[in-house]
């Protein structure tokens, strides 16, 4: 009962290719410092590079009372190799050898989620170039506030899936730093070239103290933490898809591929998967937290209750990858109600921001403009009308101010267009903020 509860296997049996690699570079070092004769070497790379044909072709029954990867290879090796395999341990521990693992791992993760960033960003931008005069409603409390354009919200979304691959980019360079030559925890008397070993694995650096190398596990932190922060933004723009699929928003169409029916209500469409994102953005939240209180309270070094800092990165590596490729395929298929949009962004006096700004052109403090147009609001609201539908005797009776040319400024057209800083929804603004996207992508 306690070997089963002690071992790993059935969960970092995942790590086989990692960790036949690191062995590999290894035993090339222990030969080419003298620590081990080139006989043993060659039969120790030919052994392990045989151990990882059969793996990758599901040839290995991996044996649990091995307790973990580590010691199932290394008997595998012993098996196939005779006396030879006792070897490659020299001048190690399962300590750094596991930090080792991790780190590789962890590093094709950050780069298998920002690639799959790239793509989404990319498939946002070619979407945003297609509805750069789509109008609709800019929200601040769930309330219709100004207008803008469909393009500029998407472009909101690809700035924040830009900072995600960002995230990623910097853990997988935080996470490349080479831990072996460590040991148990105050490294190794042998001749252990470490800078070779950090050469033959494609890391930048070598960790600088021994103690720290094997009960360090930030790199995984950091990459939960991006990974969290990335499943919150597949969850804000999934929520607002959900909205915008809703009867009262109506603003897009979810495909049958990503959408179910009610099992009791035959005119419903469900957006099932955009719910689901939405739901598994907690389990990779947990996954975070997991690990957080596993290493709150732990000594130096390495301590039994690091082995549970696998399955929670596992967990969150899958889950992720696996929403960033659903949620780009869903994202992909939906259809956009270009005049419900627009319809929607006409009414709620969201050119009233507009209607005190022309009276601030006119020479009126923003304050007093923005209590002129509160109480014009107020004038309109009781008789269920709109600003553009008022005469322009109805207008001066709350100020001088207003002239004919005020109808100029309060259409949604005019007021989007009119914001044409750097960052805004005016047409060139976001033509302006597409290339720049393109250029971080591509950077």
């Amino acid at each position: 009962m306690a070997d089963a509860f002690n071992a790993s296997i059935g969960f970092d049996k995942r790590l086989y290719e990692y960790d036949i690699k690191g062995s590999i570079a290894h035993g090339k070092m222990l030969g080419r410092q003298g620590i081990i004769s080139s006989v043993e070497m060659d039969a120790i790379l030919s052994g392990l590079c045989s151990i990882l044909e059969d793996a990758n072709a599901g040839r290995i029954a991996w044996r649990e009372d091995a307790e973990d990867i580590h010691m199932n290879v290394e008997m595998l090796l012993t098996e196939r190799i005779g006396e030879a395999g006792k070897k490659l341990h020299t001048a190690r521990s399962r300590n750094d050898q596991v930090a080792l693992d991790l780190r590789m791992y962890t590093a094709d993760a950050c780069q298998e989620a920002f690639s799959l960033l790239g793509d989404l960003v990319d498939l946002l931008l070619n979407t945003a170039e297609k509805h750069v005069y789509t109008w609709m409603p800019g929200y601040t409390h769930m309330q219709k506030a100004q207008p803008v354009t469909l393009s500029h919200h998407l472009l909101a979304y690809a700035q924040m899936f830009l900072r995600d691959r960002e995230r990623f980019l910097q853990c997988k360079a935080r996470t490349l730093v080479m831990p072996l030559g460590s040991g148990a925890l105050a490294g190794t008397p042998y001749s252990v070239d470490r800078l070779f070993l950090a050469s033959e694995l494609a890391f930048p650096k070598i960790t600088e103290n021994s103690l720290d190398a094997v009960s360090d596990r930030d790199f995984a932190l950091d990459f939960l933490f991006a990974s969290s922060v990335c499943m919150m933004h597949l969850s804000r723009f999934c929520e607002e898809l959900i909205l915008w699929s809703s009867q009262e928003f109506g603003f897009i169409a979810m495909d049958d591929a990503f959408s179910t029916g009610s099992s009791i209500m035959p005119q419903k469409k469900n957006p099932d998967v955009a719910e689901l994102i939405r739901g598994k953005t907690g389990r990779v939240y947990g996954d975070l937290q997991t690990l957080l209180v596993v290493l709150k309270g732990l000594p130096l070094a390495y301590n039994k209750d690091m082995q549970e800092d696998k399955e929670c990165l596992f967990d969150a590596h899958d889950t992720v990858v696996r929403c960033l490729r659903v949620f780009s395929a869903m994202f992909s298929s939906v259809s956009f109600d270009a005049r419900c949009m627009k319809e929607a962004a006409s009414g709620g006096f969201m050119n009233a921001t507009d209607a005190a700004d022309y009276l601030v052109h006119k020479g009126l403090a923003f304050r007093d403009a923005h209590e002129i147009v509160g109480r014009l609001v107020a004038h309109c609201a009781a008789r269920d009308t709109k600003l553009l539908d008022l005469s322009l005797d109805e207008m001066r009776a709350f100020s001088d101010a207003f002239d004919n040319d005020v109808y100029d400024v309060l259409s949604i057209e005019a007021g989007v267009s009119a914001r044409k800083l750097s960052g805004g929804p005016a047409p060139e603004a976001v033509a302006e903020a597409i290339e720049n996207a393109r250029r971080a992508l591509e950077g």
